[in-house]
Parts: structure tokens; C-alpha cells; sequence
């Protein structure tokens, strides 16, 4: 079964950073393009950032030279570096894996981890 499983989120204090990381398992990663979405309660979830298997990056305006996506193919995993973390950061973020290229929809992709809750204190 494909699965994805996320890990780093926790409770940072506003300016601090955290690093996510989300495995894949059942499946390899390579020529998939990778996204980060996040939730905020109440509200649809939404795109962060994406790599595609070429490399190329995307971000959503408000994480712009804040937060780094990359990705470990030989370890199967993709990474979102999130500095300068804001109280408006705080979420639940989710990885996402996207077969047919690279999207900023949900509604694209293909795999889903369960998420992992980041708080961060004003």
C-alpha cells in the first residue's frame, strides 16, 4: 500500500523553525512531484510548496524565503524547512504526492500522509 508518513511538527515559539519530513512507503518517490499543503481550522486545505522529481520548486506567497522544499530520493522522503515560523504558520501540514506532474490543487494528488500539527507561540 502507498503510504506517506509526516514527522517534525511540534510547538516553536514565533521567529523559531521548524524541519518537516515526510516518508513514502509502498511506492518511490522518483517522477512523482512532492507538495505541502496546510490546514488552517475552519478552512479548506491548502498549497504551501511543491518540488517536482526535475527539481523545480513552487511556494505560496506567504512562505516565499521563509520556508525550503527539497527532497532525498534515495531515501524516499521530501523535506519542507520552515523558518521565521509566524503564529499565522500555525496549522496542521500534510505531504502530498502527485503522479501526473506538478499541481498547486488538492484535488491533484494522488497520495496523502495524516499530517502533523505545527503551533508556534506568539
Amino acid at each position: 500500500q502507498e503510504q506517506l508518513v509526516e514527522s517534525g511538527g511540534g510547538l516553536v515559539q514565533a521567529g523559531g523553525s521548524l524541519k518537516l519530513s515526510c516518508r513514502a512507503s509502498g511506492f518511490t518517490l522518483d517522477g512523482y512531484t512532492m507538495g505541502w499543503f496546510r490546514q488552517f481550522p475552519g478552512k479548506e486545505r491548502e498549497f504551501v510548496a511543491a518540488i517536482t522529481h526535475q527539481g523545480s520548486t513552487y511556494y505560496e506567497d506567504s512562505v516565499k524565503g521563509r520556508f525550503t522544499i527539497s527532497r532525498d530520493d534515495p531515501k524516499n522522503t521530501v523535506y519542507l524547512q520552515m523558518n521565521s515560523l509566524k503564529p499565522e504558520d500555525t496549522a496542521v501540514y500534510y505531504c502530498a504526492a502527485d503522479s501526473t506532474g506538478w499541481g498547486s490543487r488538492v484535488y491533484e494528488y494522488d497520495y496523502w500522509g495524516q499530517g502533523t500539527q505545527v503551533t508556534v507561540s506568539s
